[in-house]
């Protein structure tokens, strides 16, 4: 298929992947808890399964942690 950019890595892929493909094959920790850009947009999850990844796409895993500052 061609080549994208998951987090910074080049990344080879052999056949077009859904979104959920590509989160499953990368072991992607908690998968509910994280946001996923595909150039730059946010992808909703309702939308992984549908959204096919082609060559040249840039994808990023995104993780939000919470926290604040102490009184």
């Amino acid at each position: 298929m061609g080549k994208i950019t998951v987090n910074g890595k080049a990344q080879e892929l052999e056949s077009p992947l859904t979104l959920s493909a590509l989160i499953a094959l990368n072991n992607v920790a908690q998968p509910d808890m994280v946001s996923v850009q595909l150039n730059e947009e946010f992808v909703g999850k309702e939308d992984y399964e549908q959204t096919t990844l082609k060559d040249g796409d840039e994808v990023d895993f995104l993780y939000f942690m919470g926290g604040g500052s102490r009184p």
